[in-house]
């Protein structure tokens, strides 16, 4: 069973790493505490959900206040996010564990595609096309944010990057985005098939909190644009690798 005193330390790290580049981290938190004998659907994905939220919030709280999140991206993408989270968690109670693995490894591979291939159009969204944008690109992630168990980050800040936001501006909008999907996902879950264990979720949660204050904050002042893509491309990577290779090929 998971140990309550070395998993904290670990998730300050992760989400020490992952505030930096406007994810909740649930990419890795869901995996960890499945391979540390969480079971997937009633354990890990809700406490992955609950701690993902916990590591968007702060950094998003810090972005807004220096003027870093492109509201008209945001807004749309959040409040699409949060109305097809609930459909994808639904349909996850029906999925098998191996199945809900592959899919999260599948797209936090393909994910990464539009930061190698430098997709990046130079042009700022209008107000219309950034509804448009947001609304569609949020309902599909949010509706796979919700099936896999994460916040939808490592979705986000591809797309966000490709329609033209500036890297740092992408993660610190994605960092508000995540958080309210990351909420509508972790309702859901918590809904239909959680089950609590708050002896090791509050420690955990207050351990992501810390991170994610210092990372944000590392963010804004030291990370250049350049250092923070190719920090998300390898991190993404690396998890699709082992989730696969772990739990696909090997479990």
């Amino acid at each position: 069973m998971i140990n309550t005193y070395f998993t904290p330390v670990l998730f300050f790290v992760i989400a020490f790493v992952f505030s930096m580049l406007g994810r909740g981290g649930a990419t890795l938190y869901v995996p960890i505490l499945f391979w540390l004998g969480m079971d997937l659907k009633p354990e890990a994905i809700p406490l992955g959900m609950l701690l993902n939220v916990a590591n968007t919030s702060v950094p998003a709280l810090t972005f807004g206040l220096k003027k870093m999140i492109n509201w008209k991206l945001a807004i749309p993408s959040g409040l699409a996010m949060i109305a097809f989270a609930p459909l994808g968690a639904w349909l996850n109670i029906s999925l098998p564990t191996k199945a809900i693995i592959l899919i999260l490894a599948s797209f936090t591979a393909i994910s990464v595609i539009p930061l190698i291939g430098n997709w990046h159009l130079k042009y700022e969204p209008s107000l219309q096309g950034g509804i448009k944008v947001g609304v569609f690109g949020g309902s599909i992630l949010g509706f796979f944010a919700g099936l896999i168990g994460r916040g939808g980050g490592s979705f986000v800040v591809p797309l966000l990057y490709v329609v033209g936001l500036d890297m740092k501006i992408a993660v610190a909008t994605s960092a508000f985005v995540v958080t309210f999907s990351g909420i509508s996902s972790f309702l859901s879950h918590m809904t239909l098939q959680a089950q609590p264990q708050w002896l090791i979720w509050i420690p955990c949660v207050i351990a992501v909190l810390a991170g994610s204050q210092l990372g944000s904050r590392l963010m804004i002042t030291k990370l250049k644009p350049n250092h923070l893509k190719w920090i998300f491309v390898t991190i993404s990577l690396g998890v699709a690798i082992a989730l696969i290779v772990k739990d696909v090929i090997l479990g």
